[in-house]
């Protein structure tokens, strides 16, 4: 009676892939091994602090914001400084005869030019291309926000699938050891019933049997705890080795966990999903680029000016070897005639992109309706399974216990109470794995709500 099931459960939660402060300790006087009490908030905020994915998304984020600082920079004056030196040949003066009868250069030979100009321009209609990259950057800084958001809760909920795994780990290995210890005491007792020719030597070989089974799946259980440990102390940043003790119970109580009308739950997920909220930032962001490549059919008006202090100043007749100063504000106007089909292309783009992303928020809004039917369902089934399996493990107690009296009294043979007791193990190892599936499944709905 192989009790592959709970193996397989074991050794996908050694698969798994892996705050208020901790309280740390050493293990003990002569074991140096660090030992971390955690809940599973103090995991989740732990593991959200330790995340470089979330420190990655958050350097992304401050990206995104400098961008925005950016395009708001473009509605504000412009302002250039020069400066600058340039040697000339020597060319011929020209030089007029004054009524004086004094010769007056009106174009000096002057090699040495020095220059200095402070220009300044500011933008007084672009045909909406500032504000377009305005509303982009900002959009784009939104979806930004959300996925950081979004790594938040995916870190989150990886924290709280790696305690539960460690939880289910070690609860596994209790109802092994306890179903070692009743093993070992039939098995002893087999052995001296068969001493006295009160058993056959094969109702010992079938407890033997049935008790290393249990022993390896307990060595195969070990590991699954040394993997979900490490796991979990990946994720809160925590030295490799350290043992981690968990708080919180695996037992639940079904009534503790009402579930919510599933068009409420998806209610809720469309609004607080923060990956629909990221897409729908970046379908304003190319909605934006949209009308900011619009703005090239348009002209571009500006304010332009300047202030010049050289020497010589040539915009002062007829220049000499001195410093002057000049200064010129206008308005410009300029607008493309004729640009090959670039303007026209690059909105017809930005338009395409603003169309796909709009496709795929409609594909994510089905998606997370179908999300939350298949969580909303998994968590209805995993709680009635935790309700079977309670009745089932009292129901496999309770015949373990006759079966042991009426052994005791010679009434059943020895394979009888080896069944009572290996149903009891299946029973008590099937109620851990509904435990830890309900408790995995109400995260994975919480996740699928956006919380």
């Amino acid at each position: 009676m192989i009790i592959q099931r709970n193996s397989l459960m074991i050794l996908a939660f050694m698969a798994h892939g892996v705050c208020a402060q901790p309280r740390e300790s050493a293990h003990s006087a002569g074991d140096s091994t660090a030992v971390v009490q955690m809940t599973l908030e103090q995991a989740v905020a732990r593991a959200m602090k330790e995340s470089p994915r979330i420190d990655r998304q958050a350097a992304l984020l401050r990206a995104a914001r400098s961008d925005l600082d950016a395009a708001r920079a473009l509605r504000w004056p412009q302002v250039d400084l020069f400066a600058g030196y340039s040697r000339r040949s020597h060319v011929p003066e020209l030089t007029m005869q004054m009524p004086d009868g004094q010769r007056r250069a009106l174009f000096p030979d002057l090699p040495d030019n020095y220059r200095a100009r402070a220009g300044l321009s500011l933008p007084l209609f672009t045909g909406g291309r500032i504000g377009g990259l305005t509303g982009a950057a900002r959009a784009e800084a939104d979806a930004a926000s959300s996925d950081l958001s979004t790594h938040r809760l995916d870190v989150a909920f990886e924290a709280r699938e790696a305690y539960w795994a460690l939880v289910t780990a070690r609860e596994t290995v209790r109802v092994l050891n306890e179903a070692l210890e009743a093993y070992e005491a039939h098995l002893e007792d087999a052995r001296n019933r068969e001493r006295f020719g009160m058993a056959a030597r094969n109702d010992v070989l079938a407890l033997e049997v049935e008790r290393d089974r249990a022993e390896l799946t307990l060595i195969r259980a070990r590991s699954g705890v040394e993997v979900a440990q490490a796991s979990l102390a990946r994720l809160a940043g925590l030295a490799p080795g350290t043992r981690i003790e968990t708080v919180e119970p695996l037992d639940l109580d079904p009534e503790s966990a009402p579930i919510a009308e599933e068009e409420a739950l998806v209610t809720q997920a469309l609004a607080d999903r923060p990956e629909r909220n990221a897409l729908l930032g970046r379908v304003a962001a190319s909605r934006a680029r949209a009308n900011a490549a619009r703005a090239a059919y348009f002209p571009q008006v500006a304010v332009i000016g300047g202030y010049d202090y050289s020497n010589p100043n040539r915009n002062i007749m007829p220049p000499d070897a001195s410093w002057k100063d000049s200064w010129d504000v206008g308005i410009s106007v300029s607008m493309k005639a004729f640009d090959g089909g670039k303007t026209a292309a690059s909105v017809a783009r930005a338009r395409a992109q603003s169309d796909a992303l709009e496709a795929g928020l409609a594909d994510l809004d089905g998606l997370i309706r179908l999300q939350i039917t298949a969580k909303r369902l998994a968590v209805a089934s995993s709680l009635q399974a935790m309700r079977v399996s309670e009745r089932r493990l009292e129901s496999a107690r309770e015949n373990r216990r006759v079966a042991a009296d009426r052994y005791r009294e010679g009434l059943i043979a020895s394979s009888d109470l080896l069944d009572a007791e290996v149903a009891f193990l299946r029973a008590g190892l099937d109620r851990t794995e509904a435990f830890a599936d309900a408790r995995l499944a109400i995260a994975a709905l919480d996740r699928a709500v956006g919380k």
